[in-house]
């Protein structure tokens, strides 16, 4: 059997301020049977994204110590950015790798939720796979109204936190915690800086407003750059190719007079999406992914 092996990618409610970020990963360096695998962070979004790997118990050790280090270190009441979040450490999922079912990540889940609670005094929401209410699968609605509009918010019974008491950390706000299938985060930046065009795509190409099924998009602004970008989850690329939504966005893009500038991956992207994409943009006939050298090695 295989060996058990959980991805974890927390999301961090900090791009700018470095010994922050610092600390935080530090703390997942220092979690034993845990390898880091990458960390990336954005200034306009002022978000980090963390991925490590290991079995699960150890993993779930790492999860735990990072969030306890963006609580110490992050003040929710000081932050701006333009990504969504309700918390300091915002969401944490975890991923099947191997010898792990998506239920064990679940249960994983469960198990930190009431650790973060219990010591940390993070009111907990559980999401995706995890989730124990039909209406918090989707990320976005538990993130709705942003820390800001989620002080008053979680008061109202349909808000309430799944583990905690209804009321938000003073400064580390909320966590959302749950379990899915590999994601791929992928951005495209347009040759425009009007917020109004890249919220009318994102609003073309998400699954929620009858875009392409598993994609997630927001329109946001990068201002220190005077442009604005389509930031996207991909949540199954095996049924929605990468090229596919990368196809659509030009072709909206186009609609408006405005041309796509580039594309960002941020964090780590199985190798396989990528010579799809590659595949289809080269017209390659026949090409298999055992073809690709490194498969060999």
């Amino acid at each position: 059997m295989p060996t058990p092996i959980v991805e974890c990618v927390p999301n961090f409610s900090e791009g700018r301020r470095p010994e922050v970020m610092q600390a935080i990963v530090d703390a997942v360096r220092a979690t034993n049977g845990v390898k880091l695998l990458d960390w990336s962070h954005d200034a306009n979004h002022n978000r980090m994204v963390v991925t490590f790997v290991g079995a699960p118990d150890e993993v779930r050790k790492a999860a735990f110590n990072s969030a306890k280090k963006a609580v110490e270190l992050i003040d929710l009441n000081q932050h701006t950015g333009e990504h969504p979040r309700i918390g300091a450490v915002d969401v944490i999922p975890f991923v099947p790798v191997s010898g792990v079912t998506l239920e064990e990540c679940a249960k994983l889940s469960h198990e930190l939720g009431k650790s973060i609670y219990q010591e940390l005094k993070l009111p907990v929401y559980f999401y995706e796979s995890a989730a124990v209410r039909p209406d918090r699968k989707n990320l976005a609605d538990i993130r709705k109204g942003n820390f800001e509009g989620l002080k008053t918010e979680i008061k109202k019974p349909e808000r309430h936190p799944d583990v905690g008491e209804a009321k938000l950390h003073p400064t580390a706000g909320a966590v959302v915690v749950g379990a899915r299938p590999f994601l791929v985060a992928f951005n495209m930046n347009l040759q425009s800086n009007d917020l109004k065009i890249a919220k009318a795509i994102a609003n073309r190409v998400r699954e929620a407003r009858g875009g392409l099924k598993n994609v997630k998009a927001l329109g946001m602004q990068l201002a220190d750059r005077g442009i604005v970008q389509v930031s996207m989850n991909l949540v199954n690329c095996d049924e929605t190719p990468m090229y596919r939504v990368i196809e659509l966005v030009r072709a909206e893009a186009k609609r408006f007079g405005v041309s796509v500038l580039e594309t960002e991956i941020v964090g780590l992207v199985p190798l396989k999406y990528l010579v799809e994409t590659a595949s289809y943009y080269m017209q390659l006939e026949g090409f298999k992914f055992d073809q690709v050298l490194e498969t060999h090695l």
